[in-house]
């Protein structure tokens, strides 16, 4: 089992559009059991794919009475997709987390299902933070969706100067931009200088999404956004499956 996280420090960079079109085509595409657990309080990707939450998501995190992941786990519409949905519960989350007092709880709650998926996506809420770190400790991968702008830039640095100082820089990134508009000079511009970067192109059918509860392959099959997510999760997948250095200690 693989474990991508799906991570910016900036919201309203796509990112849980991101996450719902990698998990669906990790599913459906690259044919892998897999996993979406949505850890934002706001619930976008549960709500995108209709999946409410079994129980309260924050009692996942409980230190005795809550370890029991299977439970919270609720199929989706597609065959190998699977979704543990969020609700308000998790903005309380590191409170919680400082009260367990426990570094790879996250980590430690994958483990139980690691025989069940090939990959699991984790659709994280925006900003450093414990519950952070605890992602941090447990991906195998992050993927950072940035919009076309300085600022995104500045993040994508703090990203790896965070990663550095406190993870020893790991795990690896991947950096996706979103919301790409080659209209716009510098966004042309921004894409020459990286031109090793997915773009994912703005477009009104990644809004349609949110109209239809469908991951983007299911609106437009055969469109240039979908095809540009289709790459990308052959990128991840070169990524994750060449053989990787150990972790240090």
């Amino acid at each position: 089992m693989k474990v991508i996280a799906v991570f910016s420090l900036k919201g309203g960079v796509g990112k849980t559009s991101v996450a719902v079109n990698l998990a669906h085509l990790l599913a459906t595409q690259a044919k892998r059991r897999t996993l979406l657990w949505d850890l934002d309080a706001q619930g976008a990707a549960s709500d995108l794919l209709q999946v409410e939450p079994s129980k309260k998501a924050r009692k996942l995190f409980a230190g005795s009475g809550g370890g029991d992941i299977e439970a919270y786990i609720v199929p989706s519409k597609w065959p190998g997709l699977d979704v543990l949905a969020a609700d308000e519960s998790l903005r309380k989350l590191d409170v919680q987390l400082v009260e367990s007092q426990r570094a790879k709880l996250l980590a430690k709650r994958l483990a139980a299902v690691a025989s069940e998926y090939d990959r699991v996506v984790l659709d994280c809420p925006p900003g450093f933070g414990l519950l952070a770190d605890q992602i941090f400790r447990a991906a195998d991968l992050i993927v950072e969706p940035m919009t076309m702008s300085p600022l995104s830039a500045r993040t994508n640095e703090q990203l790896a100067e965070h990663l550095t100082r406190h993870h020893k820089g790991e795990p690896p990134v991947i950096p996706v931009f979103t919301m790409v508009d080659k209209r716009r000079a510098l966004h042309r511009e921004t894409l020459e200088a990286c031109p090793d970067v997915h773009a994912i192109p703005y477009s009104s059918k990644v809004e349609e999404m949110a109209v239809y509860c469908l991951p983007l392959a299911e609106i437009a099959p055969d469109a240039v956004e979908t095809k540009e997510f289709s790459k990308l999760v052959t990128a991840i997948e070169r990524k994750l499956t060449r053989p990787a250095r150990p972790r240090k200690a």
